[in-house]
């Protein structure tokens, strides 16, 4: 992705939608209603590797849009700092 800000967006989507189901009985309720209970056992394994996933994924993407905040920054001061002949 070339702009930073639609990865945070999708990181941080990604985390809070995994943490809710992670912490929240609502994956189970949801399971249970559609007739799949049986994997309810089955989502530890599933839920917590992908919540490990988007919290490193938020993490690189704030570490990208730092530098592609500074890319801008150094970029707009040289080109206003460059003398007009």
């Amino acid at each position: 992705m070339k702009n930073p800000k639609t990865l945070l967006r999708v990181s941080v989507i990604g985390t809070v939608l995994v943490a809710l189901c992670c912490f929240t009985p609502i994956l189970v309720i949801l399971l249970g209603t559609v007739g799949l209970a049986a994997l309810t056992g089955y989502l530890d394994y599933v839920l917590l590797p992908a919540l490990a996933f988007f919290i490193g994924l938020t993490i690189y993407a704030i570490w990208r849009k730092k530098q592609y905040d500074a890319r801008c920054a150094n970029s707009s001061s040289k080109s206003r700092n460059t003398p007009h002949e």
